[in-house]
């Protein structure tokens, strides 16, 4: 298996052992807290750590890489590339303290980002032929994956705020 899988799994792992905490308490699991508290693992660990790990990779293993890509070493791309990683990993970790809006603003940054690099790999192979590992294997599968992943739990879970929030009124309007 790939080791760019980690993250992803890593962050499904910790979904799962959260998961089991809140059963095992006794918490009450609603399908609700099971997509937020599965949203929640996956953009701190999945987005905030994977994403730091991709930062230190760009930043100081440019030269491996950048082959592992398929592109010459030494390019500038590296360091900026870098720092949207660093960006959206640091991100991805505050959504432990931030949530709400911020959880959503993430969503769509680290979303855009990753779409827009498989854009970038995909015209890639297209354009040169380029099948090596890292733009065509594993990171590219990822960089579809994870937005979709993470955009539809959002979704699912907006739309079960939104219904909760709804029914609330309405108990309220009922017992007045």
């Amino acid at each position: 298996m790939d080791t760019a899988y980690t993250w992803l799994i890593l962050g499904i792992m910790g979904a799962l052992i959260m998961l089991g905490i809140q059963f095992y308490s006794k918490r009450v699991l609603t399908t609700k807290k099971i997509v937020g508290i599965t949203l929640l693992s996956l953009l701190v660990i999945t987005v905030g750590f994977g994403s730091i790990w991709a930062s230190i990779g760009h930043s100081f293993f440019a030269n491996q890489v950048a082959s592992s890509i398929g592109w010459a070493p030494g390019s500038p791309f590296q360091q900026e590339v870098a720092f949207a990683n660093l960006a959206f990993g640091v991100l991805g970790i505050l959504c432990i303290w931030i949530r709400g809006n911020f959880w959503t603003a993430t969503v769509i940054g680290v979303s855009i980002f990753l779409l827009g690099d498989a854009l970038g790999h995909i015209s890639n192979i297209f354009v040169t032929g380029n099948y090596a590992s890292g733009n065509a294997g594993a990171v590219l599968v990822l960089d579809i994956l994870v937005p979709l992943l993470l955009i539809g739990l959002l979704v699912a879970y907006r739309i079960m705020e939104e219904r909760a929030v709804r029914s609330a009124i309405k108990s309220l309007e009922r017992s007045l």
